[in-house]
């Protein structure tokens, strides 16, 4: 693929992986991209490098437009492998008069890459770095996601480009939003903050209100993954806004494991119960379903009841790794319940109860259900009446 112009004297230069499926632990079954931009100016500037596996199509596309050995400044956004490691090779190549970073990005530089002899320039909020016709600007965003990260803004322009931020998993020839069908920009976008970000809600929230604030005028976000806002990137910002204010839509998921079908059974039932009070339900089994794309629909929900059989006086291993997956990114603002099956100890309703508790969801039944082997009709009676106390608490919260 030759390089693209995004705006004038500015190109995408990156990298598209067609085969990924896996980003520690999130699924990303529609590939990803590194993306890097050019900015050909007095002071030609290359933003954010590639994974290092993809090196060669970043070289292949900047040579299209210029000799890279002719690049003065190499700006790093963000340190993560995927967007910087290509960059020792990169450095070597083009030999820059600067490498502008963050304060916190100059040490995990050094930290990854063991060289303090590299020409780091810090990227000071509030001082802007002429490149002759454009000028950048920089906004820290520790956190979002790593301590390191920055947005870096071309004034003129008006792009902002945005690290991680605002992207997606996505694997695709098309760089614009105008060129992806929105359902599946939406999908991803979602899947990405859902995975990456909610830990960092109070983050975004803060961040959101600084860009209004200031009143940073953005008619582009040009993020390290996924395509280009070009058209709206307010979508973006609006449904970032929305996620960081953990509001959820009024709905229920049912999450469950199970080894005989008993807590299956016991699952369909809540269903059952939820449907009653009117309350929209997803059933999610995770012996099929991904838990990163268990968490995108979590980030959206209202209510969280868990479902697990009790194995070796614990969790069914599934449920045991969903877990700690979520508890890791934090949802907040939710209702939950639990329920499961057993043989003769039951310990698995105790510890589902306890890790809710540990996330701070609010619990309408603090000992859940548990059922020893095969639920009777009495059980199952029990296990509509759960999913109808969640239905009487989420209609409550309205």
């Amino acid at each position: 693929m030759k390089p693209i112009k995004i705006a004038e004297n500015i190109y995408w230069v990156g990298a598209i992986d067609w085969d990924i499926r896996d980003f520690h632990g999130y699924s990303t079954n529609r590939g990803t991209t590194y993306n890097a931009y050019l900015i050909m100016d007095e002071k030609i500037t290359l933003i954010d490098t590639v994974k290092s596996s993809h090196k060669a199509d970043l070289i292949a596309r900047i040579s299209e437009i210029v000799d890279p050995k002719k690049i003065d400044y190499i700006v790093v956004n963000h340190v993560e492998m995927d967007h910087s490691g290509a960059l020792p090779d990169m450095i070597e190549l083009i030999q820059p008069e600067k490498i502008i970073c963050s304060t916190m990005g100059q040490k995990a530089l050094v930290q990854h890459f063991h060289r303090e002899d590299w020409p780091y320039e810090i990227a000071t909020p509030g001082k802007d770095i002429s490149l002759g016709a454009k000028t950048l600007s920089f906004l820290e965003t520790r956190m979002l996601h790593w301590p390191d990260s920055m947005f870096t803004y071309v004034k003129e322009d008006k792009i902002l480009f945005s690290s991680d931020a605002f992207g997606m998993h996505l694997g695709t020839s098309e760089r614009f939003d105008d060129q992806v069908d929105p359902a599946i920009l939406l999908d991803e976008l979602t899947k990405y903050y859902a995975n990456i970000l909610t830990l960092y809600s109070p983050l975004v929230k803060k961040l959101i209100a600084k860009i209004q604030e200031i009143g940073l005028e953005i008619k582009m976000i040009a993020p390290d993954h996924g395509v280009v806002w070009r058209s709206n990137p307010m979508m973006a910002i609006e449904a970032y806004d929305r996620w960081s204010r953990n509001e959820g839509k009024g709905n229920a998921l049912i999450i469950y494991d199970t080894m005989w079908h008993s807590t299956e059974k016991m699952a369909k039932e809540v269903a059952n119960g939820l449907q009653d009070e009117g309350i929209s339900v997803k059933l999610f089994n995770l012996r099929y379903n991904h838990r990163s794309d268990v968490m995108k629909e979590v980030l959206d929900a209202s209510a969280i009841i868990l479902g697990c059989s009790t194995l070796n006086n614990g969790l069914l291993p599934r449920m045991a790794g969903f877990l700690m997956y979520m508890r890791g990114l934090r949802p907040t603002n939710k209702i939950g319940a639990a329920f499961g099956s057993y043989g003769w100890s039951g310990e698995a309703v105790k510890l589902l109860n306890e890790a809710m508790t540990e996330m701070k969801f609010d619990l309408v039944d603090e000992q859940g259900i548990k059922v020893k082997y095969v639920p009777e009709t009495t059980d199952l009676a029990n296990c509509v009446e759960l999913g109808r106390k969640v239905g009487q608490a989420l209609k409550e919260k309205k």
